[in-house]
């Protein structure tokens, strides 16, 4: 493997097979979200499908502020692979990790990872909104809600 660096966040640290099929689940949101409008509609689709209307407004709207404050706010352009691909991203897994720290409740720690990929003056408001969409998206995988932003392999491996 020949590392870009160019792109630094984008290098391939790791599978999204070895991963929970709620981080999948994220890191596919991430990218069909920086897709735009249609992927966008992807994510709210699906948060429509698993959720009452009232929550899953609630969820999108904390997933578009978390995107759009990590974006707004990052140290440099975020690198993201294509929607299908089976490589998680260095940036990918970051943003995987910060999910993960919030929802486990661990919100210093993840204001500290959230540090990684922007800037410090919004970190603990972006571990707050990780943790309210790391917790949602794990209630939703656990019940198959999120098949749409899977990729097809992922999708056939939780039934």
């Amino acid at each position: 493997m020949t590392i870009d660096h160019a792109h630094p966040g984008g290098e391939a640290v790791g599978q999204l097979k070895h991963r929970s099929p709620w981080e999948v689940a994220l890191i596919v949101g991430l990218r069909h979200w920086c897709d735009g409008p249609l992927g966008q509609a992807t994510i709210q689709s699906d948060f429509a499908l698993a959720l009452s209307e009232s929550a899953a407004q609630r969820v999108y709207a904390s997933f578009d502020q978390l995107l759009r404050l990590i974006l707004q706010h990052a140290h440099r352009p975020l690198v993201r692979h294509d929607i299908d691909c089976p490589c998680c991203g260095a940036d990918e897994a970051v943003f995987a990790q910060l999910v993960r720290t919030a929802t486990s409740g661990d919100l210093h720690d993840a204001a500290l990872v959230a540090t990684l990929l922007a800037g410090p003056a919004k970190a603990e408001l972006i571990a707050i909104l990780a943790g309210e969409v790391g917790s949602a998206m794990q209630r939703m995988t656990e019940n198959h809600a999120l098949l749409g932003t899977l990729p097809a392999q992922q999708r056939a491996g939780l039934h």
